[in-house]
């Protein structure tokens, strides 16, 4: 693919309005946007747009390691231990490590190696949370990262 930007752009309409006169639903339609609203969503596309990947991609990890992290029961708050459910941790984790699998070689072992290391922790501290903990290699992202040793 060419490097160069595209010289086209995108924008969000109101759906009704460009519909065109058969679908014109009047200024009363509760599904129309304001235009307010639409030059928000603009306004934001345009700085998601100038957003390195390697922000995105770390800043996704990092949402998914926080409610991972929640959801195995390492929460600050005294109620800790009612946010912990072990099922819902699992598929975070899980996403994390296919996240961090595939997206190390383009973002660079700088930015992998932390997110490996915040993995790893997880990892552990679910094996340690869970009743019957999964066999060595079982558990949630070992698949895309191999057997986690404490």
């Amino acid at each position: 693919m060419s490097e160069q930007p595209r010289s086209e752009r995108f924008e969000f309409t109101d759906a009704a309005s460009s519909q065109g006169p058969a679908h014109d639903h009047g200024a009363s339609d509760p599904g129309a946007l304001p235009d307010e609203t639409l030059a928000e969503v603009n306004n934001q596309m345009r700085d998601i747009a100038e957003v390195p990947a390697v922000e995105v991609i770390t800043t996704a990890a990092v949402h998914l390691m926080s409610a991972a992290a929640v959801k195995c029961g390492l929460a600050a708050e005294e109620n800790a231990e009612e946010l912990k459910d072990l099922d819902e941790a699992r598929k975070l984790i899980i996403a994390l490590a296919g996240l961090i699998t595939a997206a190390a070689p383009e973002i660079g072992s700088q930015h992998a190696g932390p997110l490996r290391d915040g993995l790893k922790s997880l990892q552990l501290a679910f094996r340690e949370a869970s009743p019957f903990p999964d066999a060595p290699g079982a558990g949630p992202g070992e698949k895309f990262t191999g057997q986690v040793y404490g």
